[in-house]
């Protein structure tokens, strides 16, 4: 039976249909706003793997050319491995959804979400998010609490819901949020330096949103829900857990809080090992048992200490941040680079700056678009000291360069004034903590050693939460371990006036406007203490940009020349580059930018393409090359593919009985213009450009004076001037 529920969001239907279509998965809903359309399914296994003692969940986002009524480029003509932007929305449906299943349940699910429409005005993320949680809603899989999306802009000071792509131009917030009826459990987005209040203001307006779409999708569930499957927890041995709790508990408060990150970890593996050695007679293959109740343990004694003692695992305070260390211009030859440390957590990151040939293109449903600003975040395996396989960049590594990529764009300067395509390249060699907040600082640090012109300094923290009951904890600059055992992650970027980007995950519930407001204000405190530890080592961009780096001239050229520049099949242009070494890439509107390192050779090029687009002028002087020879004169040309004749009587004071006896084909002549006529014929001369001779008199019956030089033996009479072929 097909069931719909349907309201209004931002001033437009968003209506939420299933039983139609995808109805052997064992939940399916397809959602629609305005012309955008998804289907959302989710699929979960009856049975668990054998020993497996983690939740397999898979989200998965998909956009399909054909929903904008468009074929896929290049040879295969069918979608290939997923874009950033599938990437970046499977993590922006997935960060909400995974902490809400059971503890226990650890049978695989799969969340599929593929864009069947497009508008290419309203984004399908959000509905992929809305849909998501409605199809686990209403399937028997084990998801209890439902939540919603939406996205928040602010257009002439005030809040729009779910803005199109054209107001999200003209929008200095752009927020992703995720909730339930209760809480904000997901933030993602980016701001033009606004206030913490401003920030507030957000998402409190989109929580109120969300709330009116969860309350549709239980309508849906009521209509066409499945009784949920039944967990049946795991035997517990309580024999076992108590000999193991007697054996470890009075160790790990000791080794909880050491500081330095690996003799931590070696103490818990040495504690896991010997406790295995001693129970794996009477409890054999033990060790994951033992591992998780160690984790625990370990995990109870951490959150007990900071909420009791306010004592953190390194010994700091809530409050504190990391020694910071900063360090530019530590690579020799790259046009920028800088090295950032925050604790046991580093960043070397560098800059390269390009031209507009360098350029990402995108084309996807939404339309084709240009990058001219690239952020990659690496993270390799020693820099937690592991080994594992190298393969492509993770969704983890595409969400953490685009999170600080989307920072760094706050204060990068725009096109007009600034004409160069930046790739920033973030590696990560040490991680114990926000190594994603390392790469904001050291990507502003880089970009000021390689003398781009940022408006200012950015940089980010990341802030954590342990909460119990009423006792709740904001930490500062949070630690792996805090991370992962701890109830928030908060991460905030910004300049000293305000923020540019706000990711946040929450586990716990129950998360107030004061607390946040706390979280922020902490977050504020220790920004504005890195920023002045960056301050110490680079407070402003370099004077210059690097010598390595390329120097770009920009041109404007008419229009109708363009194609004088490129030439037949890029003929001209290709010549250009071949010879000077240059980049040259021209706008549909005449614009030219000429990219090349040292001065000389984009000078070169740029005199190389004004000749193409030159114009004569009456009274210039130029120095021509002689193409053509008639009886009557010479044809010279004076700029590109612009000819002007010479005629015999102009080319000496003295008289003149054949061209060929004063210049030859290929000969270079210095001409002066001497008129233009409408149909743009040019008349040059290069006797006006001699030193006249004494006594010269000018004669005004050149035509007569040619014919009686030629005369009857050369040919008889000829033609008048106006009726020869040139």
């Amino acid at each position: 039976m097909i069931e719909q529920v349907e309201l209004e969001i931002g001033g437009k239907t968003l209506t939420l249909e299933t039983g139609r279509v995808a109805r052997q998965a064992h939940g399916a809903v397809t959602v629609r706003y305005a012309d955008t359309m998804i289907l959302a399914t989710a699929v979960g296994e009856k049975e668990p793997k054998t020993d497996q003692d983690f939740f397999p969940l898979t989200v998965d986002y998909r956009e399909k050319t054909s929903a904008a009524g468009k074929i896929p480029g290049g040879f295969f003509k069918r979608e290939g491995r997923p874009s950033e932007k599938e990437i970046l929305s499977s993590r922006i449906i997935d960060r909400p959804i995974r902490p809400l299943f059971p503890e226990g349940y650890r049978c695989e699910t799969q969340v599929l979400v593929s864009v069947l429409s497009s508008d290419q005005e309203n984004d399908s993320d959000i509905l992929g998010l809305i849909g998501a949680s409605a199809a686990l809603v209403i399937s028997d899989i084990p998801f209890e609490t439902t939540i919603a999306g939406v996205r928040i802009g602010r257009v002439d000071g005030e809040f729009v819901v779910n803005p199109t792509l054209q107001q999200i131009e003209e929008s200095d917030i752009n927020l992703v949020m995720a909730g339930s009826a209760d809480a904000i459990t997901m933030v993602e987005g980016g701001c033009h330096e606004i206030s913490e209040e401003d920030l507030l203001s957000a998402l409190e307006c989109g929580h109120e949103e969300i709330k009116k779409i969860v309350i549709a999708i239980d309508q849906l569930r009521e209509k066409a829900g499945k009784p949920k499957r039944e967990i049946i927890p795991p035997e517990v041995d309580e024999e076992f857990i108590a000999k193991v709790k007697a054996k470890v508990e009075p160790v790990i408060p000791e080794i909880n809080f050491i500081a330095d990150k690996h003799e931590r970890s070696d103490k818990f593996d040495e504690l896991l090992n010997k406790t295995t050695e001693e129970l794996e007679e009477e409890y054999p293959d033990c060790k994951r048992k033992v591992h998780a109740i160690i984790e625990e343990i370990e995990q109870a004694d951490m959150r007990r200490r900071i909420l009791d003692e306010g004592r953190r695992m390194d010994g700091r305070s809530l409050t504190d941040v990391r020694p910071i260390t900063c360090e530019v211009g530590y690579l020799p030859r790259t046009h920028g680079s800088a090295i950032f440390t925050r604790g046991q957590t580093q960043a070397l990151v560098t800059v390269t700056l390009g031209s507009k040939a360098d350029e990402q293109r995108i084309d996807d449903i939404m339309g084709e678009t240009k990058k001219s600003l690239m952020l990659h975040y690496n993270f390799p395996p020693f820099s937690v000291g592991e080994c594992r396989f190298l393969r492509g960049p993770g969704r983890r590594e595409i969400g953490h360069g685009a999170l600080a990529e989307r920072s760094v764009a706050k204060v990068i300067p725009n096109e007009e004034s600034f004409p160069y395509t930046l790739r920033i390249v973030s590696d990560i060699l040490e991680s114990n903590g926000s190594s994603s907040m390392a790469t904001v600082c050291g990507s502003s640090l880089a970009l000021m050693d390689a003398g781009v012109p940022i408006k200012c300094p950015i940089a980010g923290i990341a802030m954590g939460l342990i909460k119990e009951g009423d006792k709740v904890a904001i930490l500062t600059d949070i630690l792996g371990q805090e991370d992962h055992y701890g109830d928030m992650d908060f991460k905030v970027t910004g300049t000293r006036e305000g923020i540019c980007a706000c990711p946040m995950d929450l586990k716990a519930t129950g998360i107030t406007h004061d607390i946040m407001r706390t979280a922020l204000k902490q977050a504020r405190d220790a920004r504005l203490h890195i920023l002045d530890e960056m301050d110490k080592t680079i407070d402003k961009p370099r004077a210059e940009l690097s010598t390595y780096a390329p120097r770009i001239i920009i041109l404007k050229v008419p229009q109708s020349k363009s194609g004088d520049v490129i030439g037949p099949g890029g003929k001209i242009i290709r010549s250009i580059i071949e010879e000077t070494g240059a980049k040259i890439d021209i706008e549909d509107d005449g614009t030219v930018f000429i990219a090349a390192v040292g001065g000389e050779a984009g000078e070169k090029a740029k005199q190389m393409v004004l000749a193409r687009v030159e114009e004569p002028e009456i009274g210039k002087t130029y120095e021509g090359i002689v193409k053509r020879i008639a009886d009557f004169g010479a044809f010279v040309e004076i700029l590109p593919n612009q000819d002007g004749l010479l005629h015999i009587s102009e080319i000496a004071y003295s008289r003149t009985e054949r061209v060929e006896d004063v210049m030859r084909v290929g000969d270079k002549v210095r001409v002066i213009v001497l008129d233009i006529d409408p149909t743009g014929k040019i008349r040059l001369s290069r006797k006006a450009l001699l030193d006249k001779p004494e006594g010269y008199v000018e004669r005004n019956d050149h035509n007569n004076n040619r014919d009686r030089r030629r005369g009857p033996g050369r040919g008889g009479p000829r033609k008048p001037y106006d009726q020869r072929s040139r």
